[in-house]
């Protein structure tokens, strides 16, 4: 399996807790039965299966296009189960729309249990930071969930711009996979405006 690439941004000085979404290969597709014309925009979906607040696409919907992304080329939306047959996207205004049809689909999350991980930071000079479930930094929260913190005292005593990071899975049959890996940059927390 080809490891997924995110860069982690670090703010010096300023406590990380950075949510880490492990998602199955494949897609799952639920269909839609009804999108109700509500803000908070709610959509029924029996038996949708999502896990939590959970990356989703909408695929095939009538009647209001833009409500429809394309999972390889958009970026996902963020679905809040309601219940086991009702989710909610808290950033869409359905009132007034009248859309029917179409699909939901999200990919699986990773189950982890009896999993460790380990997060390690490669800077180009200087010693490797190490997180992991076993000896802290990173924590196990769910079903395909991880919770990285690093301390502001951590993040202060950071004396490089950019670094490389990488995160193993142990599973409980002991193989090991490479899940993410990418960049870690590190900002003075300035804001331009």
């Amino acid at each position: 399996m080809q490891p997924a690439c995110l860069d982690l941004p670090v703010i010096k000085g300023a406590t990380l807790r950075k949510p880490l979404l492990l998602m199955q290969p494949t897609y799952t597709y639920r269909p839609i039965s009804a999108i109700m014309p509500t803000a908070p925009l709610q959509i029924t979906v029996p038996a949708h299966g999502l896990p939590g607040e959970w990356p989703t696409w909408i695929e095939g919907v009538s009647q209001w296009s833009a409500l429809n992304r394309d999972k390889a080329r958009e970026p996902f939306r963020i679905a809040m189960p309601v219940d086991a047959d009702t989710i909610e996207y808290n950033d869409l205004n359905g009132l007034g729309q009248r859309a029917t049809g179409g699909t939901l689909v999200y990919q699986l999350p990773v189950d982890l249990t009896g999993c460790s991980a380990e997060l390690v930071i490669t800077p180009e000079q200087g010693a490797e930071l190490v997180f992991s479930t076993a000896n802290g930094g990173l924590a196990i929260t769910g079903l395909g969930r991880l919770l990285l913190e690093m301390t502001a005292e951590q993040t202060a005593a950071i004396d490089w711009s950019e670094a490389r990071y990488n995160l193993d899975i142990t599973f409980s049959d002991g193989s090991v996979q490479r899940w993410l890996q990418g960049k870690v940059t590190l900002s003075g927390g300035c804001c331009h405006g």
